[in-house]
């Protein structure tokens, strides 16, 4: 075989029902593939056309719809589709569109009948409708796939794939293309005394080659320290599949290292959790990311609804809806202060976006208003900078309430200048709700308590909670005041 049918050997030898045949039966299945690549938004199948071969998902993300228009599936990686219009007449029973740039393997009809014939499991799989499949498997007790129960290193199917700060990032690129990867991991030379373990300094993926180095036309000697991500977020080897996706999501993340112990042992892709389980909310997220206006975001938030609904009837429990549909909320968010800070402009001092409320303790819900607020910078005008974070606030605000996160009623948000202060600022303003308690002060805090920061210097937030926390002794005796009656 040629170099390029080993590859599709390999890739087909992952997924059923191709991973259960001879090893010599999926080599001549590969030599019979023919590839094609789809732009994001282009049709692949429409409704009654004839179809003579069966789909594979190589990568990228298709939507599969029933003959009235409506949502059916979303599929990635590893999935088949078009197996019902070869089974039933050669028309196509669902129309399918490819909502990324996609590429897809076709297996010739010929070829299709044959496996069909030849091995039942191969039969079982395409003749078992793939709904069924998943309900089959969410209702299975053997499985264990609850997102909730399930922990993370069960994804883990192969161990990291590790180089040095000091090489280069054309060894980095070969590395990657051996062992057939979309990231690795940069190690650090110097192990920590205490456990005796190399450092994980950082991580570089496909993209970060193509973005930092393609693109900036960098020397293939450059160093991968000089184009790695630091500040890794990783994920303990004993969190949840549904820690895992949150952590994904709110951070806009495609590769999440797994630790035990403070050792790597494998990296967790967004593709992985996606094959798993749970794809709605999944790609309701990608898809916010990559509108390109508010129009377009205010068309997608229709689907917030069917999310939520899917999870429903998936039998998902109230903590994974209110945490999945937080995160959907601050992807909204994020994506409206990119747009505005693209027609504004650079900001003119840093600054922390924050959600708070049931946003910020994961608790949304299907129906409910925007509580936010902002953190400038220290260095901030008020003559200068007011006029720049009045239309940013602004465009927010109308942009959430379009999407169908209403206003709030008590004007806890951006848009009111009580709720963009200085960090200093917000530091004075927790020390005199908290010494000098009233009423209306004990809501404003009450509210705030629960912050989260999903834009720009996010760790202002966190920095924000440590100065509440200190002031934490007296706190209790403050909120009572109120309430005492005296003689």
């Amino acid at each position: 075989m040629e170099a390029e049918q080993i590859e599709i050997a390999t890739f087909l030898a992952q997924y059923a029902p191709f991973d259960s045949m001879p090893e010599e039966v999926v080599a001549e299945v590969a030599t019979s593939i023919e590839i094609s690549y789809f732009r994001a938004g282009t049709d692949i199948f429409a409704y009654g056309d004839e179809i003579h071969d069966l789909a594979i998902m190589r990568s990228g993300a298709v939507e599969l719809f029933r003959r009235n228009g409506t949502l059916y599936n979303r599929i990635s990686e590893g999935d088949i589709f078009g197996q019902m219009g070869l089974l039933m007449n050669n028309r196509v029973r669902m129309p399918a569109k490819a909502i990324e740039d996609t590429l897809i393997y076709f297996i010739p009809e010929a070829t299709f009948n044959r496996l069909f014939d030849d091995f039942e499991h191969f039969a079982d799989f395409v003749e078992v409708e793939d709904r069924t499949r998943l309900r089959q498997a969410v209702s299975s007790h053997n499985e264990a796939n609850d997102l909730t129960t399930s922990k993370v290193k069960k994804l883990i199917i192969r161990d990291p794939v590790m180089i040095a700060s000091t090489d280069s990032v054309q060894y980095a690129a070969q590395v990657m293309s051996q062992e057939t990867v979309s990231s690795i991991l940069v190690m650090g030379d110097e192990p920590n005394p205490e456990t005796g373990l190399k450092p994980v300094l950082g991580i570089i993926t496909d993209r970060d080659l193509r973005n930092r180095v393609l693109a900036e036309g960098l020397p293939y000697e450059t160093p991968v320290q000089e184009i790695m991500s630091p500040q890794l977020i990783t994920l303990d080897h004993n969190a949840y599949i549904f820690e895992a996706m949150l952590t994904i999501l709110r951070s806009n993340l495609h590769h999440v290292p797994v630790l035990q112990h403070g050792k790597p042992i494998g990296v967790v892709a967004l593709s992985d959790i996606a094959r798993y389980e749970s794809q709605n909310s999944l790609f309701l997220v990608a898809s916010i990311f990559r509108q390109q206006s508010v129009e377009d975001l205010v068309i997608l938030s229709k689907q917030v609804k069917d999310c939520f609904v899917r999870m429903v009837n998936e039998d998902a429990n109230s903590h994974m809806i209110g945490s999945a549909l937080s995160v959907i909320g601050r992807s909204f968010k994020q994506r409206l202060l990119e747009l505005a800070e693209e027609e504004l402009g650079e900001p003119p001092v840093p600054y922390c976006f924050l959600a708070m409320g049931s946003m910020a303790r994961d608790e949304q819900l299907i129906v409910t208003d925007q509580d936010n607020a902002i953190i400038l910078d220290d260095n901030y005008d008020h003559g200068q900078h007011n006029a720049y974070f009045e239309a940013l606030s602004k465009r927010v605000s109308d942009g959430l309430n379009a999407c169908g996160y209403t206003y709030c009623t008590g004007n806890i948000m951006a848009t009111n200048p009580e709720w963009r202060k200085t960090l200093k600022q917000w530091e004075q303003c927790f020390a005199d709700w908290i010494d000098n308690p009233s009423p209306r002060s004990l809501l404003d805090s009450n509210i705030f308590f629960d912050l989260d920061g999903v834009h720009g210097r996010t760790n202002w937030a966190e920095q924000l909670k440590a100065f509440v926390g200190r002031r934490r002794p007296s706190t209790i005796i403050c909120f009572w005041r109120p309430w005492r009656v005296t003689p």
